[in-house]
């Protein structure tokens, strides 16, 4: 395996970190408003708004993690099929450094701008990821080949 391929998926294993450890914060906060008896089961089983805005951080932060990082997983998959070169490595770390950034914002004082700052951020590097992608795939298979 190349080091390319290493750093890729090391980035790919920091991004699921990332939710791992969102989820982690999330049963911190419900598990002891649950025990607690300030949050009763019922009252929260189809809707988040009896939980406290710390926990809807932390959810809302968590549930991110599916949106735009399912598409870089895809990308980075693909990357590692084509053999990742030095561009996408560094694409990939981009964007899992913007999801962390984005999902700290998001827990902590959630600073709409900065959030939404670092959330197109972490778009536009993985559409250039996205478009590299496409054009490696069609300069090694032309179209009519």
């Amino acid at each position: 395996m190349t080091s390319a391929a290493q750093l890729l998926i090391a980035a790919m294993l920091v991004q699921g970190a990332l939710a791992l450890l969102l989820l982690w914060r999330l049963g911190a906060i419900r598990v002891p408003l649950v025990y607690a008896g300030k949050i009763h089961m019922d009252q929260v089983a189809l809707s988040r708004d009896p939980w406290p805005d710390r926990e809807k951080r932390v959810a809302n932060a968590f549930d991110n993690q599916f949106q735009l990082p399912t598409m870089f997983y895809v990308a980075a998959g693909l990357s590692l099929y084509f053999s990742p070169i030095l561009l996408e490595v560094v694409l990939a770390w981009l964007f899992v450094l913007a999801r962390i950034a984005h999902a700290a914002i998001f827990v902590t004082d959630n600073h709409v701008v900065r959030r939404f700052s670092a959330y197109t951020f972490g778009y536009a590097v993985l559409a250039v990821f996205w478009i590299d992608l496409i054009v490696r795939l069609l300069i090694s298979h032309p179209a009519g080949s």
